[in-house]
């Protein structure tokens, strides 16, 4: 590891009250892997939670494969963590630029991280929880994901006609999101979408598919075809966004 930077004073706490850095002990196994290594392997990784960002998983250098790390000369300033310092990744052929990072000298509000390594999610190659490969970035355990039935009637219009009607839709509730209308195929007008080439991934949720509306605005819906377990109901139902059609009505309950 290269020699610590001296962090730059004051930190942003001060002029952001609200702001919060926090972190915590995750029980789960934690692995990283590329190019056929396994670059980090833990059971003591820090969850770190930021105002405005998604969790990040932090590792003891201990459990770190930093023979396997060269260090750059590239460098960033968070007025919240400090000044933290890169490394790239090389196995054999194979090197992700600047892609872990560390705060080596802290501030006093996250001193707790010190020691502590991170690495870009999408500059390795898969992420394990345990077993499980996970995506896009780790499952926050403050957030929650409900799918509950519901008689209540939704409709969907989009371009100027109603392309789904349902009173057999799956209320999805998600922590931090508004509540979104999971409709079974046989009650939408499949005939008015095209299927689209676009494909997203969620950490909750698995990877999701798109429908475009013929002659009409692109990737109104989506849908997973093979969800992940916790939300396995909602599997080939239609999900639409509301500021991609004219309109999503909810009945109140009759």
């Amino acid at each position: 590891m290269t020699q610590p930077r001296k962090p730059s004073r004051p930190s942003g706490y001060a002029d952001h009250p609200g702001y919060q850095v926090t972190f915590q002990r995750t029980p789960k196994r934690v692995r990283v892997m590329f190019a056929g290594q396994t670059v980090a392997d833990s059971l003591n990784t820090l969850l770190v939670r930021e105002t405005r960002h998604t969790p990040v998983y932090y590792f003891p250098r201990d459990d770190v494969r930093l023979d396997l790390m060269t260090p750059t000369e590239h460098a960033t300033h968070c007025p919240f963590k400090g000044d933290a310092n890169y490394w790239s990744i090389q196995v054999g052929d194979r090197v992700a630029e600047n892609a872990v990072w560390s705060y080596e000298v802290p501030y006093d509000e996250i001193a707790g991280m010190k020691d502590y390594v991170g690495f870009y999610w999408g500059r390795v190659d898969s992420w394990w929880e345990e077993d499980e490969e996970v995506f896009v970035h780790p499952r926050d355990p403050f957030v929650r994901v409900d799918v509950l039935p519901s008689r209540r009637r939704v409709t969907v219009t989009a371009g100027g006609e109603v392309v789904a009607d349902t009173t057999d839709a799956l209320f999805l509730v998600e922590t931090g999101h508004a509540v979104r209308y999971y409709i079974p195929p046989a009650d939408v007008r499949m005939d008015r979408l095209v299927a689209s080439d676009r494909v997203t991934a969620c950490p909750y949720k698995g990877t999701a598919g798109y429908y475009s509306l013929k002659d009409g605005a692109e990737d109104i819906a989506w849908v997973y075809a093979d969800p992940l377990p916790e939300v396995a109901r909602i599997a080939d139902r239609l999900c639409f966004y509301p500021d991609k059609v004219d309109a999503i009505e909810v009945a109140d309950p009759a």
